[in-house]
């Protein structure tokens, strides 16, 4: 009898990839915003 793969594996692998991907994006998107903050105070100076 062949053995079944489980499928909670694959959701908690997906679940994990989205996770991962949505922390990502948050952290790429906040040093963004905090570079065009320096860069947006920095021609407020001249």
């Amino acid at each position: 009898m062949p053995e079944q793969l489980d499928q909670w594996t694959y959701v908690i692998a997906a679940y994990a990839v989205v996770i991962v991907g949505t922390l990502g994006m948050v952290g790429w998107s906040w040093i963004a915003m905090k570079r065009a903050e320096k860069r947006r105070e920095e021609t407020r100076r001249k």
